[in-house]
């Protein structure tokens, strides 16, 4: 890679939020602290009690790794911006936190991917499921989730290091997103798009139609469900994940999928807030509310913290 001067990125951040300054910070602040006890809150939660050492709440904690990794790789620079109105960051610093948002975003596509068939297994295959998602085949969808989200990370790094970057650098947003990383660069980015968009096919397109056609399955098993009571545990199983799983790809769509020069700069900003600041913070909030696993494991957590007290 070719450095030349560009040693400071400068992110311009929003405009005209001078009055809302000290609202928006703290708010930031308050959602990023959440977020951050949220996902701990659920991993401890998982590790710690035995009831949950099963297959969706393993998946649970890779979601909420990802979603740390996420807030904290966005966060902190975006209460630096909002504080400051403008803030910087170094060359260096910039693709460190380009690469670590890629890692958690695709990380979370295929984790979401993975839980959406485990769901598909448990409520369309039950009988079969324990045999099927043992807890080796588990931990194998884990890694292979890691090894393929690291592939994908790389392949798109090793091409943007073969840019040459002259300048500007000004960045009109909050962080190092893809297109804004390219507009930094003198060189010709048609590769780099072009194997973006290849990259796309496994890491988005397959991931979408594995979840669409779980859920599809799903619908029409609830559907031929004879017992009230059977259909709503069967919805009870996967409403949080869908929930999920429709603010995660309903942000991306409206975020990556429409075309740049149909989006004002300020609407862009406000999606990427939606899915790297609103998304990883609803998150554990969804799983906990809809799950009483998670509300038991908590109730009891409190309950033994009491008693020790």
């Amino acid at each position: 890679m070719y450095y030349n001067n560009l040693t400071t990125i400068i992110f311009i951040g929003f405009d005209n939020i001078t009055s809302f300054k000290a609202l928006l910070f703290f708010s930031f602040l308050a959602i990023y602290c959440a977020t951050i006890c949220g996902n701990l809150l659920i991993i401890m939660l998982v590790c710690n009690n035995k009831n949950l050492h099963s297959p969706m709440y393993y998946f649970l904690t890779q979601l909420s790794i990802s979603d740390l990794i996420l807030s904290t790789d966005i966060v902190p620079n975006l209460l630096r911006v909002i504080l400051f109105d403008r803030s910087t960051i170094s060359f260096i610093g910039c693709f460190t936190q380009f690469y670590l948002f890629g890692l958690s975003e695709v990380l979370e596509c295929f984790i979401l991917t993975v839980m959406s068939y485990d769901r598909y297994l448990a409520i369309c295959n039950p009988l079969h499921y324990n045999s099927i998602m043992s807890s080796l085949f588990c931990m194998k969808l884990i890694i292979m989730s890691w090894i393929s989200t690291c592939i994908c990370v790389f392949i798109q790094a090793s091409q943007i290091h073969q840019l040459h970057f002259c300048g500007p650098n000004i960045i009109d947003h909050f962080f190092c997103d893809f297109d804004p990383v390219l507009k930094l660069s003198c060189s010709s980015v048609f590769t780099v798009r072009l194997i973006a968009s290849i990259l796309s096919i496994p890491f988005f397109l397959c991931s979408f139609i594995v979840i669409a056609l779980s859920y599809s399955y799903i619908i029409y098993t609830i559907a031929k469900m004879t017992s009230i009571v059977r259909r709503k545990k069967a919805f009870s199983t996967c409403s949080s994940h869908f929930v999920v799983v429709s603010i995660f790809y309903g942000t991306f769509n409206a975020m990556y999928l429409i075309p740049t020069k149909g989006k004002p700069v300020n609407i862009s900003k406000a999606l990427s807030v939606l899915y790297t600041v609103i998304t990883p913070f609803l998150n554990p909030i969804i799983y906990s509310l809809r799950n009483k696993d998670i509300t038991k494991a908590f109730n009891k957590l409190l309950g033994s913290e009491q008693k020790n007290q």
